[in-house]
């Protein structure tokens, strides 16, 4: 017994130097606390072959190398850490460190964030729509408020959707009557318009929902074709345009940023436009490669009418001005943020960059 409690101590010690607690390195020691790289934990619910994963696995390697080794990234995918609508609020409390944010399956707190995704008529590419949420984001401190706790790290666009169908091509917009439609949410109140019923669902859950005839459709670019297997569960792609926006989808905590020193809070910050530039590739190249692999796979492509997407359009644009009135209520002021969305879209013409507005004025 006397033998047991001398060893106590020393196994104490042992363990509390392999743990590092209250254990003293040499000054020259090269792996001393100060020089060790500090790990973040990224998650996101989709696998590392996704488009969006491809992008991530690209700033992963620019932040590591830029950082000389500083920072080392640990990836979690697949929804091992992280869902869908309620990824900002696990990202906040620290599930992971730095995750995949959707603030348009959120299901409170991100009003404007949710809604200002549909005030984007008439945009044109990826680039505009992440140049035109900085505008705004800039301009109406609501966007931070929403975002409290995190610290965004990309703002990501996207290629317009389409609508891909089970069993039934939409060839007008009669056609949609009657679809149960997985949609975004600025997206819902026009489908109702058109008989169609919406539902709002995360995209993980789709093909299992087309697969079991759950619903007949999806509102998705043709993207989704082959880097979600769409193909296998839809046998119609209509190429009708559905005017998007930009949001914030990449994030990391606050308490995690507090980790960093300023030098790498600098670095973690320039590197939202890696970020960025990386989801653009990968979203334009993945678009082309679905369409391919639908035509590949036995899908139809049924052209939509002119004259069907001029009116679509007009339901879409007098909708986003019901969704922005209605957040008065929420003590927004929507209806300001959807003006001038739609002044740096005119503004910008058909070939100019997209332009902030020269002056901030009074915010609302």
């Amino acid at each position: 017994m006397t033998r047991l409690f001398r060893l106590i101590p020393l196994v104490a010690v042992a363990l509390g130097l392999g743990l590092g607690l209250g254990a003293c390195r040499p000054a020259d020691q090269s792996n001393s606390p100060d020089d060790a790289p500090i790990t973040l934990t990224y998650a996101s619910p989709y696998p590392p072959t996704h488009p969006f994963s491809r992008a991530d696995i690209s700033w992963m390697k620019a932040v590591e190398a830029q950082s000389h080794g500083r920072i080392r990234i640990k990836p979690f995918w697949g929804g091992a850490l992280l869902s869908s609508d309620q990824s900002m609020v696990e990202i906040r409390h620290g599930v992971a460190d730095i995750g995949l944010i959707t603030p348009i399956y959120t299901r409170g707190g991100v009003h404007l964030l949710r809604a200002q995704s549909g005030f984007y008529g008439g945009v044109r590419t990826i680039g505009d729509q992440v140049a035109i949420y900085d505008c705004l984001a800039q301009r109406f401190p609501q966007f931070d408020r929403e975002l409290a706790g995190l610290h965004v790290l990309a703002v990501q666009g996207g290629n317009f959707p389409g609508v891909l169908t089970r069993t039934r091509a939409v060839r007008s917009l009669v056609d949609f009557k009657g679809l149960r439609l997985r949609a975004q949410t600025d997206a819902n109140d026009v489908l109702r318009q058109l008989g169609a019923n919406p539902v709002n669902m995360p995209m993980g859950e789709v093909y299992s929902a087309l697969a079991k005839g759950i619903i007949d459709g999806v509102v998705a670019p043709a993207d989704t074709i082959k880097s979600l297997h769409f193909s296998e569960v839809a046998k119609h792609f209509t190429p009708i345009r559905f005017s998007r926006g930009a949001y914030p989808a990449r994030a990391m905590s606050d308490r995690a940023w507090r980790r960093l020193p300023p030098d790498l809070q600098r670095l973690m910050a320039a590197s939202r436009r890696v970020w960025e530039a990386a989801l653009n590739t990968e979203l334009l190249k993945a678009e082309d490669a679905g369409t391919e692999f639908g035509r590949q796979n036995g899908m139809a492509f049924t052209p939509f009418p002119a004259a069907d997407q001029a009116h679509f359009d007009a339901l879409y644009t007098a909708d986003a001005k019901t969704q922005a009135g209605r957040l008065a209520s929420l003590g927004i002021d929507g209806t300001s943020v959807l003006a001038e969305a739609q002044r740096i879209i005119a503004a910008a013409g058909t070939s100019d960059p997209i332009r902030c507005a020269a002056s901030k004025g009074p915010k609302p």
